[in-house]
């Protein structure tokens, strides 16, 4: 018998329990396999590895850079520059070949990095046990079947079935996104269940924060969710950047353009009697005139300047076309924790004697401000009571220190202490102050913690825990002054409803005078207390990021939030920070995406903007769909979950501080100080650059025609050569030699995020571009080919000289439209002068 489940049963382990699922893969849950059995089945299933593609041969991937069109134009315009014996044109367009050659395979050997980034996330141990023994052994021949024991800092090396827990948490931010370590249970829950709400299940490559546990490996390798990331990850192909299909189109328009022009000059130059050799030059020095060998060159250093920009601001490019990628954006699909907020808990509001207190906003006191508390308070101050009980019956520790303070412990834990030494009070000196006598620590069966404490003879049992089992324990509330009030349980737990549909985690605290026997070694629950008060914590948004959102949002850019948490969290959060404007706007889980069509999901995905409970699988899915409605997507993600999502968006964002080698291995862009607010000052650096790649094609495709069109023209009246080919080729090397160059460096448009996002068909240049082109050409042709005729016809000069008239005449057209390619909107009057001083030399 098989003992490995079918694809589809395989997703259903967190609805079985443990005997169920021990029972299916014929182990023993107290023996563990037999070392037979194990052999067996590794022989059957293969190692505790993820599958590694081969990697793609050098010579491969460098042979690959060579294939665009506007490369196969640089190619040939090199082979008609040898022909024509201009060597410095061929040096020239070799060193743009070889510079884009190096550059792109440099990118693409780094992209396959990203699988072998999840390698590293596996345990390269797990204890087991087999045939009733403990053993270590390598993670790679652990198997179905086995049983793994679990305990505080361990890697989990398999996905496992928990048979038994002991107060285990588990961190599954890789996974999950989840800010916080989840409590483990051993109840089944329903199929439809979110990766993070399988709480009997634990994941290969997350951390078992405290606690300890026992389980049974249910899959192994690629069958993992882990696994199924990296499959996914790996079966992605390589997606060409918006500019790179711009480029490609504009590409093949320009080589048909030029090759058709050239064979018309050369076939009318035959027709009106020009000597054919003489024609086959000025036709190929026509070409290499007209053709825009500088664009890869130019191409890259504006890419290049936008990624040094970018970095000054905390963004990180990892592939070049992202530059420009981020500028085209209209749809950011960020995460929230870390990202979009602080990735920490703090305390937000307490209630406490029927008052709400609003507390996030305090800050945190010098070391030697904080004191301990007065013991006469605690009969008269709820409030001081609930912030006691929160540093009490608290597992973490806080330094304060003049630098700040350093903490340590459960987020939640060290966010009650925090709270309470802005208040004042040293939770150091609280503790010190106060002996333990008993502790009941915090364990998810139970959802308490309670600590009894004594001091000077004073004895008393604080706790605190989820609101409906700490109003359990109480018989009173806690009000000011001492004075007695009944215990209106049923209004107590309307307020932490109300809080919790706020985006608030909601917890309890009580206390009270403790006077019974207590057995210190194993203290039972406490009965009796006095409810204090309600503590409502929340992961606050960063800094700046609400006024990044309503940039972003100016320009045009749509925001939405695609986030592991709950959906009450999660639009909390963006209401606040400006995602969505109505607070009863919808949020869709993952439960309710599962349910959604493929035909019916495009409309969703344009209308809300809140997804919470997701899945990797469901972030991706909203990634494609969004992008086959038409939009170009970036994606944030710190995560192992986030890598399908990265590599799939348009443009990936990975956290650079929180942020895993997985994650950031499928990005594109890297936020150095993992926060919204570099996105959005990086997107304004994306369009500058794409302004100035369309500036500088603008500029050599008007020029180019501008010297394409005096050629033919001239033949047609019957005049003759214009320009011989080393004029075409010298006219050639001054404009597309520094003066192209110098429109990369020009300095943002002063509106550039007031415009709306180009579309993501919008070709490098638009109709009215290419209109402008046609005119400015026109002009410029039309000039030299007037100041040809006054010089050859009007002032009878000798053809030499008519010719160097014409040369000179072209040149200075040039000069004067380089001016002019500097804005696509404002008149070159209204750019200052010294804004980019480079063009100043390149003239």
């Amino acid at each position: 018998m098989s003992t490995q489940l079918d694809d589809t049963a395989v997703t259903t382990w967190h609805t079985l329990d443990g005997a169920e699922a021990v029972e299916r893969l014929e182990s023993d849950a107290r023996r563990g396999l037999d070392p037979d059995d194990a052999a067996r089945r590794l022989d059957e299933h293969g190692p505790n590895v993820l599958r590694e593609a081969e990697r793609t041969p050098g010579w491969v991937t460098l042979l690959s850079q060579f294939q665009s069109p506007l490369i196969y134009i640089l190619m040939l315009a090199g082979l008609l520059t040898i022909v024509l014996g201009e060597y410095i044109d061929s040096g020239v367009i070799a060193a743009v070949l070889a510079l884009n050659a190096s550059i792109g395979f440099i990118q693409e050997r780094r992209a396959e990095d990203s699988v072998r980034a999840l390698m590293q996330l596996i345990s390269p141990t797990a204890n087991v046990v087999r045939g009733g023994r403990t053993r270590s052994i390598d993670s790679t021949e652990l198997v179905p079947g086995d049983i793994v024991l679990l305990e505080s800092g361990v890697r989990v090396p398999a996905d496992l079935r928990l048979l038994s827990t002991s107060s285990l948490r588990v961190d599954e931010s890789l996974l999950t996104g989840e800010s916080v370590p989840v409590d483990k249970s051993l109840s089944p829950v329903d199929e439809k269940a979110a990766l993070a709400d399988r709480t009997g299940m634990v994941f290969s490559a997350t951390v078992v924060a405290s606690g300890r546990g026992r389980g049974l490996v249910v899959t192994t390798a690629t069958d993992t969710e882990l696994g199924r990331i990296a499959e996914e990850i790996r079966s992605t192909e390589a997606l060409e950047s918006p500019l790179q299909v711009r480029m490609r189109s504009f590409s093949h328009i320009i080589g048909a353009v030029i090759a058709g022009s050239a064979a018309v000059t050369f076939a009318l130059g035959l027709v009106i009697g020009e000597d054919v050799g003489e024609m086959l030059l000025v036709s190929a020095a026509l070409a290499v005139a007209a053709i825009p060998e500088g664009l890869p060159v130019v191409l890259t250093v504006a890419l290049a300047l936008g990624v040094r920009r970018m970095a000054r601001r905390n963004a990180i490019v990892r592939r070049l076309a992202a530059v420009e990628t981020l500028g085209s954006t209209n749809l950011i699909g960020s995460d929230k924790t870390g990202t979009l907020t602080e990735n920490r808990m703090t305390v937000s509001q307490i209630w406490v004697d029927g008052d709400l207190h609003d507390t996030d906003e305090l800050d945190l006191p010098e070391p030697h401000e904080a004191e301990p508390i007065d013991p006469e308070s605690l009969d008269s101050d709820p409030l001081t009571l609930s912030l006691l009980a929160g540093v009490l019956a608290n597992e973490a520790h806080l330094e304060l220190s003049e630098d700040g303070h350093e903490a340590e412990g459960d987020p939640t834990e060290v966010a009650f202490l925090v709270n309470a030494a802005r208040h004042g009070i040293d939770p150091t000196a609280i503790r010190e102050s106060w002996t333990s006598v008993a502790e009941l620590p915090f364990e998810s069966e139970h959802r308490y913690a309670a600590s009894f404490r004594e001091r000077d003879g004073e004895r008393w049992v604080f706790a605190k825990g989820a609101p409906e089992r700490i109003l359990a324990m109480c018989d009173r509330r806690a009000v000011a002054d001492g004075a007695e009030t009944t215990l209106d349980a049923d209004a107590i737990q309307a307020e932490a409803d109300a809080m919790a549909a706020r985006g608030l985690r909601v917890l309890a605290t009580a206390g009270a005078p403790w006077t019974d026997e207590l057995d210190p070694s194993d203290p039972s629950e406490p009965t009796g207390l006095e409810f204090l008060g309600l503590v409502g914590l929340l992961d606050p948004p960063r800094a700046g990021v609400i006024e990044a959102i309503h940039g972003c949002r100016q320009a045009g850019q749509r925001i939405i939030m695609i986030t592991g948490d709950h959906a009450a969290t999660a639009l909390a959060i963006a209401h606040d920070v400006g995602i969505v404007d109505d607070p009863d706007a919808p949020a869709i889980t993952g439960a309710e995406l599962d349910e959604i069509s493929d035909d019916d999901l495009p409309e969703v995905v344009e209308r809300v903007n809140v997804f919470a409970r997701v899945s990797p699988q469901h972030k991706l899915r909203i990634v494609l769909c969004a992008k086959e409605n038409g939009n170009v997507v970036a994606v944030t993600g710190d995560g192992v979950n986030d890598a399908p999502a990265l590599k799939n968006a348009d443009i990936g964002i990975a956290m650079g501080k929180a942020g895993t080698d997985v994650a950031r291995e499928a990005s594109d862009i890297v936020l150095a100080d993992d926060n919204f607010v570099s996105i959005h000052a990086a997107v304004e650096e994306g369009r500058v650059t794409f302004d100035n790649v369309r500036k500088v094609t603008f500029f050599l495709v008007s020029t180019g025609f501008g010297t394409f069109i005096i050629i033919p023209i001239g033949m047609l009246l019957g005049w003759p050569l214009i320009l011989v080919p080393a004029q075409l080729l010298w006219a050639n090397l001054v404009t597309k030699g520094l003066q192209d160059l110098a429109l990369a460096f020009e300095p943002g448009e002063p509106d550039v995020l007031d415009h709306p996002p180009r579309a993501r068909k919008e070709p490098i240049l638009n109709r009215l571009l290419w209109w402008r082109s046609l005119l400015v050409g026109a002009v410029m042709g039309a000039g030299t080919l007037w100041l040809f005729h006054w010089a050859w016809f009007d002032q009878e000069m000798s053809i030499e000289q008519a010719q160097a008239v014409a040369l000179s005449a072209l040149v200075v057209f040039q000069a004067f439209h380089l001016g002019s390619s500097r804005s696509e909107r404002r008149s070159i009057f209204r750019i200052p002068l010294l804004s980019n001083r480079f063009l100043l030399f390149a003239q």
